[in-house]
């Protein structure tokens, strides 16, 4: 399975370079984050790729897209995959705009407010991991998989810190990792 982090979004680009919250909710891919949203689906294009599941964040939504064109598969959100709610990035499009905004997704599963109220402990977003890390475990075919995500979810299923637009991949039959550091953001 392949674990791609969004693009570069709005809130990353003024969070790196002041390192405050600049009290964004759900925001876009700048320009750069397309690009690298763009230079990720001509990469992982001659992958052996069968699903792509995104998180209903719209710098997921938005990573998916070009891939998803280039491979015409369709994007199943999946807010599993979602980030750990600790920032203002964190809240989400409600569900009836998400609809709008994304028309062709079948968004009927999704809770019209689908992130949670509070900031969310470290270990609940590594509990959402095991059980995604489950969950797809039971496919016949997870190794087929892209999973457009963010750095949380990314660093709970693996350990390890990525980059935007970046990814790496997550065998499912190795061991999950028994540790993980959140001083890495």
């Amino acid at each position: 399975m392949i674990l791609l982090r969004h693009g570069q979004s709005e809130f990353n680009l003024h969070f790196t370079a002041t390192r405050r919250d600049p009290g964004i909710h759900d925001p876009k891919l700048t320009i750069l984050g397309q690009h690298q949203a763009e230079a990720a689906a001509q990469a992982l294009a001659g992958e052996d790729i069968r699903r792509i599941i995104a998180s209903p964040y719209t710098r997921a939504l938005q990573t998916a897209a070009p891939l998803a064109r280039r491979l015409g598969l369709p994007v199943l959100v999946h807010p599993l995959v979602r980030e750990r709610y600790a920032f203002s990035c964190d809240i989400g499009s409600p569900c009836t705009t998400l609809k709008l905004e994304w028309p062709d997704l079948d968004l009927a599963h999704v809770e019209e407010v689908w992130w949670p109220a509070v900031e969310e402990p470290a270990d609940q977003v590594e509990g959402r991991a095991r059980l995604f890390r489950a969950e797809m475990a039971a496919l016949a075919d997870w190794r087929h998989t892209v999973v457009v995500s963010h750095w949380g979810f990314i660093l709970s299923m693996t350990g390890e810190s990525v980059a935007n637009g970046q990814w790496l991949r997550c065998d499912l039959e190795a061991a999950a990792p028994e540790r993980i550091s959140w001083k890495h953001r």
